[in-house]
């Protein structure tokens, strides 16, 4: 009597197993499609560390400790950075510019990247600094803009104001709205 009952619960067992195993036939297209609508991402790192060379040297850094990638969205793909990240531009010369924030947003097709809290650029070789609340970087362009407050910082100055632009090393600048003392050389 023991011994059909075990055989007949090991009979259920293996027809349930079977059933399972062929029951689960998602692609790879609707697993994509299942994340998408879930709002979840179809990958995750931890700890990235990102070298980009030129020639066998180091021209870009970028170092987060949490990256999502969203790239399943069909409109609008993105990587998200939800616990900021650290970017450091490196020339030939040595010279260098990091770019820091509580949070990012790269978007694929567009190339245009959203740094958001606490934001800081800095170009080491001239000593300009920027900060503020927001800002974006189109990468081709190699162009920074905000609409938000800023302080910018040179050797001789510091400009408050609302609305920004410049080129990713800093060199280059407008200012929309501005505030204080600036020395002008004739």
């Amino acid at each position: 009597m023991i011994k059909s009952v075990v055989n007949t619960i090991k009979n259920i067992v293996i027809v349930l197993s079977i059933a399972m195993f062929f029951s689960c036939t998602n692609s790879a297209k609707e697993v994509k499609d299942f994340l998408a609508d879930k709002n979840l991402p179809v990958g995750e790192a931890y700890d990235v560390v990102h070298k980009y060379t030129d020639s066998g040297m180091v021209t870009v850094k970028m170092v987060t400790p949490l990256m999502l990638d969203f790239g399943n969205r069909e409109e609008h793909p993105y990587s998200e950075f939800p616990k900021g990240l650290k970017i450091t531009s490196i020339e030939k010369n040595g010279d260098s510019t990091t770019v820091e924030g509580d949070y990012a947003l790269n978007y694929k097709k567009t190339e245009v990247s959203q740094i958001k809290n606490n934001v800081i650029i800095t170009n080491y070789s001239d000593r300009n600094r920027l900060e503020t609340d927001e800002i974006f970087w189109d990468k081709k362009t190699h162009y920074f803009f905000t609409e938000s407050k800023f302080t910018f910082y040179t050797p001789t100055d510091t400009i408050h104001g609302t609305g920004f632009e410049a080129s990713e090393d800093l060199k280059k600048w407008w200012v929309k709205n501005q505030q204080g003392i600036i020395n002008v050389r004739e």
